[in-house]
């Protein structure tokens, strides 16, 4: 019989201050272009709105999460992550999302991959891109996550139940180092455009630091407003694409918005001031220990990467980078490091012996949103697929 369309299993679910698509892994062809043509068609990408998908229209919706059992020893599921270009027929393999390292373990409990002990399941997750191992601690109650609770994030309305999100040994996710230059500092060097200091730091994942004076920028304008300087985001790309191929995850920077349009990130910090949240909050100078922006898809985040915190908590260990130049004197000698975001704070715990960084930890909030099947048409796909 002739059909249209096929269907696949999914979730959608919510992890921190982004929302993804989550498949079992068994559902799914191997990693490889028919792969990536099915996961686009679910997403309805490229196009701007992602109109025929499930894609929010926005680099923080529009990724996929793919899971299934682990054959480690020090894993219950190994996890897959895809940043899903929303205007381009691409998907960047490369790197995490940690703030949808939180939804794992409620999709892996939900699917049965793993034990459930209660109050409290451990889920030991092995992220594939990245090959880290992360732990996700959840409540749970009658062998279900509990998504109910009183704990906030800024970015996200409401509350929930808390989730301690683990990253062990993050330095070198991609790159292999944690200061894929060998510098704490280093200078690019765009001729007449000028010369901009940048910290270049692989810890969750690689990201580039900038100072936002040296682009034009105070440091505590909000996504939207940088959004609004074109100019300002073209410059940015611009030395992203130059560290891109600084750190060898492309040969060429020209090609660096295409091959590799979400690795490394980048963004800038500035000390410790008094701003004003997308809410109208205002966010005080003594609550946070630095003020930080990222980037993401050639796109500010609206609020906060958890492995750009992540990488930001490693930076502010290193005397000499941006990153450390510019946090409170209290978090120089704290194990945590508060992140003022455009939100709000958020807190990013360090773990560190002999110098060397053993694990950092964050708290998200995550729930699952919906089950269901979502439609592929054959159109869209390969002919060998049909």
């Amino acid at each position: 019989m002739y059909r249209e369309a096929f269907t696949l299993p999914c979730s959608i679910i919510r992890g921190g201050t982004s929302k993804g698509i989550y498949f079992l892994e068994g559902v799914l062809p191997p990693l490889g272009e028919i792969r990536d043509q099915i996961l686009l068609s679910v997403f309805g990408s490229p196009d701007q709105r992602q109109i025929d998908g499930l894609g929010g229209a926005n680099s923080l919706t529009s990724k996929v999460c793919i899971i299934g059992p682990s054959q480690r020893e020090d894993a219950d599921v190994d996890y897959t992550f895809g940043q899903v270009s929303v205007d381009k027929a691409i998907i960047d393999w490369k790197g995490n999302c940690g703030n949808l390292t939180s939804g794992v373990g409620v999709f892996a409990i939900a699917q049965n991959l793993l034990k459930v002990t209660e109050p409290e399941t451990t889920v030991r997750i092995y992220n594939t891109n990245s090959d880290k191992i992360i732990h996700a601690t959840y409540q749970v109650k009658d062998g279900a996550v509990l998504s109910d609770g009183n704990y906030s994030i800024p970015g996200v309305p409401g509350t929930g139940a808390k989730i301690k999100v683990e990253f062990f040994d993050p330095a070198g996710s991609i790159t292999g180092k944690l200061l894929p230059t060998g510098n704490v500092k280093d200078k690019i060097d765009l001729g007449k455009k000028g010369v901009f200091t940048g910290s270049i730091v692989d810890a969750g994942n690689p990201v580039v630091y900038l100072i936002p004076q040296e682009i034009g920028l105070k440091g505590t304008e909000l996504p939207t407003e940088v959004e609004g300087m074109p100019e300002k985001l073209a410059l940015i790309e611009e030395i992203r694409s130059i560290a891109t191929e600084m750190i060898g995850i492309v040969k060429d920077r020209n090609l660096a918005t295409d091959k590799s349009p979400a690795y490394p990130k980048i963004g800038f910090v500035t000390h410790p001031q008094d701003y004003i949240s997308p809410e109208g909050k205002l966010v005080h100078k003594d609550e946070v220990d630095i003020v930080g922006r990222l980037a993401s898809m050639q796109k500010m985040h609206r609020a906060y990467m958890i492995t750009g915190a992540v990488s930001t908590g490693a930076a502010a260990k290193i005397p000499g980078t941006v990153v450390h130049d510019v946090i409170s004197e209290r978090a120089k000698s704290s194990d945590t490091l508060i992140i003022g975001h455009p939100y709000g704070p958020m807190e990013v715990i360090i773990d560190m012996k002999n110098d060397v960084i053993i694990k950092e930890a964050v708290f998200r909030t995550a729930r699952k949103i919906m089950d269901g099947n979502v439609y592929i048409p054959y159109s869209r796909i390969d002919n060998s697929t049909k």
